[in-house]
């Protein structure tokens, strides 16, 4: 991820979720948006470390017409998962994470394409704000669509993270995938 230098950026410092809680009492629309945040979130259960926990436990693919694409993380291999697609073919990616201990602000999905050592695409999506919770957040981002055409199949390779406002990254992850013709003997 590329990192633009700022002079006038200043990070805040990390607070405790419930001294976030506590601050503003008397602003009424700022409690609201807290309280609709955080739910019925059990504040005295919250482990006091100030820096979030984002564990991802699946990432994956959902395609029309085929089997979900799903890997259990942490992964197993070392050279990151192998999958392929069809061109011109619809899908979303699918996560499925915890957050504990406290907020994540503004957790970002950024990925990176190659194809041939040249980068073809980067990608960076705002997923939102999170507050802890024992259930897992699912988050489907939206539906996009393969490239097609001769110069589009081949072999590709990518890395995605998952970052927040505070620079801190939760997963990296590298990856390969293959696009091949869009024939009914493709395999996904």
């Amino acid at each position: 991820m590329d990192v633009i230098e700022d002079n006038f950026h200043m990070d805040s410092p990390m607070v405790p979720l419930k001294q976030q809680v506590d601050l503003d009492k008397d602003d009424v629309s700022l409690r609201r948006w807290k309280e609709q945040l955080l739910g019925s979130l059990q504040l005295d259960a919250i482990d006091v470390n100030v820096e979030p926990e984002v564990k991802f436990l699946t990432i994956g693919m959902i395609q029309p017409g085929l089997e979900d694409i799903t890997f259990t993380l942490p992964l197993t291999s070392t050279r990151g998962p192998t999958f392929t697609l069809r061109e011109n073919s619809l899908y979303n990616l699918k996560f499925t994470f915890t957050v504990q201990r406290n907020l994540v602000s503004g957790l970002t999905y950024v990925n990176k394409v190659w194809k041939s050592g040249l980068l073809v695409d980067k990608t960076s999506v705002m997923i939102g704000t999170f507050a802890p919770r024992k259930e897992p957040y699912t988050h489907i981002m939206e539906e996009e669509e393969t490239p097609s055409g001769v110069l589009a199949r081949g072999s590709y390779t990518a890395k995605t993270k998952f970052v927040d406002d505070d620079g801190l990254c939760y997963l990296t992850i590298d990856y390969s995938f293959q696009i091949v013709k869009n024939d009914k003997h493709a395999q996904a």
